[in-house]
């Protein structure tokens, strides 16, 4: 009996370690994929500027790329734009996900409250940002607070909607038990809601990120006079094509990189909570 269940153990084992196999092949597959067609568009962007299908000027190259990068790193203003454009994104992403998380938070809390916002949150959300530049620059100046602003107002709205829907899709029942029980909204938010609700604040993360880099863009745009937004405004004005497509390329980076970051942290969430 005893070596009928070991070997029972063992076959499941086998099983278990041939589809982890099975997972790490499919992601090399598809990581390896990925590489390809990253190396083949920049290929073929390079041939056909190298042999006139493109005209370089117009759409740059690869090499010409670079080579802007290298020029701009050389005259030593290539990290102090983004440096700055960073301080702006990553200050502005800072304030939206706090900002928005305490007010889902309030509106979870209080039922009236929240009927009486959320047609004015779901107007606010509709509404292009862009749209109030003007009013931004007057209210707020033409310094780093007004793209900071514009960073936040992108980034806001769509923070409180999925944190209010990941709190409003707790299970009823349980919070029904925790109600029985003579728990009140504060014990129910910190036991049941916030960690049921994990998941949600996870993507909203991942959301924010791709707004937070609109927000200050577009901040960028209106005001700065510093920035990879202001680069590739400026490039676009005087026709220096290599700088806009030099930005844009760092911007891509950068973006790709924070929003690296925010899914190592949901990997080291997620296998924590498996831990316990």
């Amino acid at each position: 009996m005893k070596h009928l269940k070991d070997k029972k153990k063992s076959t499941i084992s086998a099983q278990h370690l041939l589809y982890l196999k099975k997972i790490r092949r499919n992601k090399i597959i598809v990581h390896t994929v990925r590489a390809f067609i990253l190396i083949a568009v920049i290929g073929l962007w390079e041939l056909c500027a190298q042999v006139g299908v493109f005209d370089p000027f117009i759409t740059s190259s690869p090499s010409r790329v670079v080579s802007t990068i290298a020029d701009l790193a050389a005259a030593g203003t290539l990290f102090y734009h983004i440096g700055i454009t960073l301080m702006e994104t990553v200050t502005g992403f800072v304030i939206a996900v706090v900002a928005g998380y305490l007010i889902a938070v309030l509106l979870w809390t209080n039922d009236a409250v929240r009927k009486i916002f959320e047609p004015y949150i779901v107007v606010l959300n509709a509404l292009p940002k862009i749209a109030l530049g003007p009013l931004i620059i007057i209210w707020m100046g033409t310094g780093y607070t007004a793209i900071i602003f514009m960073t936040v107002l992108v980034s806001i709205i769509v923070c409180i909607m999925n944190m209010l829907a990941g709190f409003v899709a707790v299970d009823k029942t349980k919070l029904l038990l925790m109600r029985s029980m003579g728990a009140n909204k504060l014990t129910m938010l910190i036991k049941l809601v916030i960690p049921a609700s994990l998941p949600a604040f996870m993507n909203t993360l991942k959301v924010a990120v791709g707004l937070a880099w609109i927000g200050s863009i577009m901040g960028e745009y209106i005001v700065s006079r510093a920035g990879l937004g202001y680069l590739i405004v400026y490039g676009g004005q005087v026709f220096k094509l290599d700088l806009v497509m030099a930005a844009t390329f760092i911007l891509c980076l950068l973006a790709g990189g924070m929003y690296a970051i925010v899914a190592i942290i949901e990997r080291i969430v997620v296998k924590r909570r498996g831990g316990q």
